[in-house]
């Protein structure tokens, strides 16, 4: 599929870009060539393929919650520029 400079111009203006005309042809060559590949990809016969959210079997490989000792209050207030015990003291953002 052939992409023309002026689509490409659409979209660059969309996406906020200020490209040069070397850019535009440049991009435009190469949206056509990712259509044109996409075009190949859609001859293929995929009924016979399960739809996958991802083509390698995952497991969990986050590692098993364990409770472990954590840090008192006072400890985790130690280094704080400024506290409330039992908190952080932060400036005020919304009015």
């Amino acid at each position: 599929m052939k992409i023309e400079e002026k689509q490409t111009a659409d979209v660059a203006k969309l996406a906020c870009l200020a490209l040069s005309s070397e850019e535009m042809k440049q991009f435009s060559e190469q949206l056509s060539g990712i259509l044109t590949y996409v075009e190949k990809l859609e001859t293929l016969d995929l009924s016979k393929v399960e739809p996958t959210s991802h083509v390698v079997p995952l497991s969990n490989v986050f590692r098993e919650d364990t409770v472990r000792p954590s840090l008192t209050p006072e400890e985790a207030l130690r280094n704080a520029p400024d506290q409330e015990f039992p908190f952080f003291r932060v400036p005020k953002i919304i009015e």
